[in-house]
């Protein structure tokens, strides 16, 4: 059974669930974050986050830690952690762009998280201890247009990006001030922070910007939706072998994968269905 609530008439530009999903934090296309609490049939709003100049473009809630994420067209990012007192209280990222920040997005561990940007990289952010806030890292090469979209690998390390320039990259965000060096996966061997294991183009047939990219729960394959309505999925256990398929639909704009051989694409609606 769906249920409907209306936050308004304005559109909701990004949001995210908590862990048990009893409350969710969204931004109705401004500057600010209202953080919602379920009460019986009714969404309650418990608090506004307030500390982005500018339209927020990305929020993600940490499952275990139970930290808030947020980015925003102020080239700006901010960690929000919730006191004894139930109130949030945010701490500035040194993201050093000078465009737009345009996704934000936990790695599994929780102990960093990927910033992307109109700035043509990738902030990698981790909390340095001895000044108490968060610092970052950038990707930069081969990348040459925004960045749209971001996952993680499950091992903690590898980072999967979707841009405007109709590709999808996969990079080595390793940080070894914070974990361990990693193990050798499908993908390859050597990863330095920065390194491009592999690159898919999503231009075939005319192509379209990446919308939303996913690794399989076992990291072994991704797969991501472009503005052409097709759907593609790439395999590092087979040569980084590629399937696309071309749909008559709206484009989609997001993916996930429900189980290691099935996943979800929603898009746009159409005459009132959603495909």
């Amino acid at each position: 059974m769906t249920e409907v609530f209306q936050f308004g008439l304005v559109p909701i530009t990004c949001h995210a669930w908590n862990k048990d999903r009893s409350r969710v934090a969204l931004s109705l296309n401004n500057n600010e974050v209202n953080i919602y609490e379920r009460a019986g049939s009714e969404w309650r709003l418990q608090e506004t986050l307030q500390g982005h100049d500018l339209r927020v473009t990305g929020i993600d809630w940490a499952p275990n830690t139970n930290r808030i994420v947020t980015c925003g067209a102020d080239r700006n990012a901010y960690v929000w952690t919730c006191g004894a007192d139930g109130k949030w209280s945010p701490t500035l990222v040194l993201l050093r762009i000078n465009r737009a920040a345009t996704c934000v997005k936990w790695s599994p561990n929780e102990n960093k998280f990927a910033v992307g940007s109109g700035a043509r990289l990738i902030s990698v952010c981790y909390f340095e201890q001895e000044n108490n806030w968060w610092v970052s890292k950038h990707i930069k090469k081969p990348i040459r247009s925004t960045i749209t979209t971001l996952d993680w690998h499950p091992n903690n390390i590898l980072l999967a990006a979707g841009a405007a320039d109709f590709k999808v990259r996969i990079f080595s965000a390793w940080i070894k001030d914070i974990e361990p060096k990693p193990t050798p996966t499908p993908w390859g061997a050597k990863m330095p922070l920065g390194q491009m294991m592999t690159e898919f183009s999503n231009s075939t047939g005319g192509g379209g910007w990446v919308h939303s990219v996913s690794f399989s729960g076992d990291g072994n394959r991704v797969c991501w939706v472009g503005h052409d309505s097709s759907l593609t999925v790439a395999d590092a256990g087979k040569e980084m072998a590629k399937t696309q398929l071309k749909t008559e639909y709206l484009p989609f704009t997001a993916v996930t994968w429900v189980s290691l051989n099935s996943l979800v694409a929603v898009c746009f609606v159409v005459e009132g269905i959603l495909c």
